[in-house]
């Protein structure tokens, strides 16, 4: 990831505070792009933007709840003075909420729809208008394995994933035309913030662990890797497709 293929490119990647997030604004910082870095928390952010500085990137702090219209036209308004055009948009912002379908408020699956696809929706309809007529443009939604297949509890999470999915498919139809990749990104089971307590239980991980074919979680760099490739000229050619990264999980 040292060679600068991203050099000259701005990229917008949401949820980077932590996470896949920060693993994808790392690996895109090092490789040259000018990097936008958005969620809610302004202090992991700003550590995140030391970190891609140390890298060599240019990284800018901005801090939007993205399933707000306001919010993010205003976003969109603010990239642009330090950033200049956006080529690149990564939209990782996520949440999850895990309980019987009888046991949600409308409240919140609204929230997990509203973060996980409305928020796409808005970004997208925000930032494509600067891709578009520049011959370059990227697109990645983190989808899930949960666009593909399913498990107990995750009604919401799975429905919002699935249509993220499909929106993502229809989308790079739209702008295949105008040489802008739209790609979704599904991960398996990764070692993030958010697993930490399966982690950190022995009994719990070997049990999650011997669920995955691969015999191991991922590790966040091989996302950042992945989300270089896709950012970069040589995938020009893979668009409207969704890349597992699941160490076998989706092939049982």
């Amino acid at each position: 990831m040292s060679e600068k293929k991203l050099s000259g490119k701005a990229a917008v990647i949401t949820g980077a505070s932590k996470g896949l997030g920060k693993a994808m604004a790392l690996a895109l910082a090092e490789a040259g792009a000018k990097v936008a870095l958005v969620s809610r928390n302004r202090e992991q952010l700003e550590a995140v933007a030391v970190e891609c500085r140390r890298l060599g990137g240019e990284a800018h702090v901005f801090v939007a709840d993205v399933t707000s219209e306001e919010q993010v036209k205003r976003l969109a308004d603010n990239v642009a003075g330090p950033m200049g055009t956006i080529q690149i948009l990564i939209n990782n912002a996520g949440i999850n909420i895990r309980k019987p379908v009888t046991d949600f408020t409308l409240t919140e699956w609204r929230a997990i729809i509203d973060t996980n696809l409305t928020s796409i929706f808005l970004l997208c309809r925000a930032f494509v208008p600067q891709m578009k007529g520049s011959g370059y443009g990227r697109i990645i939604n983190m989808t899930s394995i949960m666009s593909h297949v399913a498990l107990p509890l995750r009604t919401a999470y799975c429905a919002s994933k699935a249509g993220l999915l499909g929106f993502t498919k229809a989308l790079a139809l739209e702008l295949a035309p105008e040489k802008i990749t739209v790609n979704g990104i599904s991960p398996g089971p990764f070692a993030t913030e958010m697993n930490t307590p399966i982690i950190q239980n022995a009994e719990a991980n070997a049990q999650f662990i011997a669920k995955i074919p691969a015999g191991r979680w991922g590790h966040v760099d091989e996302i950042g890797k992945l989300a270089l490739y896709l950012c970069s000229e040589e995938a020009g050619f893979i668009t409207g497709t969704d890349l597992l990264i699941d160490g076998g999980w989706t092939a049982q």
